[in-house]
């Protein structure tokens, strides 16, 4: 069975996905970045308040992800004033990897990116995150740029930019 992914319409939902992203980043960052980096950005980036401001003031919007009616991963997408569409988010429960749900979230990304008339989906990615990285190798995107980005608390962003042409 396919997995459902719906756009985020209302608080509630986006409260669930902000506590499964707090989840989520705690299984799967650890050994990558520090515990207190882990929490320093799930605060910053993934909380129901820095959700909300990205939605309300930054242009990005959420989709919900469920296998079987339970909310198992989300996408966070923004588009661009250009023909770039920036997949901020895409996470998924390690339960759930392995299954295929996360080539149909790519594959709802690349939709969106079609729907909106871009071009090129980009995104970041820890340069250690090698799982990730490998994935996104294998569904065709290839690494544009490094940056390495000052996010406040001490902490910086070691990322690969990776772009995908549609």
């Amino acid at each position: 069975m396919a997995p459902e992914i719906t756009k985020v319409k209302y608080m509630p939902e986006l409260r669930s996905i902000a506590q499964l992203a707090d989840s989520i980043w705690h299984e799967c960052f650890v050994g990558i970045i520090s515990e207190g980096q882990i929490d320093y950005m799930v605060d910053k980036f993934q909380s129901l308040e820095a959700m909300t401001e990205q939605i309300e003031n930054q242009g990005y919007y959420y989709l919900a992800v469920r296998d079987g009616g339970e909310l198992c991963g989300y996408i966070a997408l923004k588009p661009e004033k250009d023909n770039r569409l920036f997949l901020s988010k895409l996470y998924l429960r390690s339960d759930k990897r392995g299954l295929g749900i996360g080539r149909a979230m790519l594959g709802r990304v690349f939709e969106e990116a079609a729907a909106l008339g871009k071009d090129t989906v980009y995104l970041t990615v820890n340069k250690h995150n090698d799982h990730a990285v490998n994935v996104y190798k294998a569904a065709g995107f290839y690494e544009a740029d490094t940056a390495v980005t000052d996010i406040g608390g001490g902490y910086v962003m070691d990322d690969y930019i990776m772009e995908y042409r549609l």
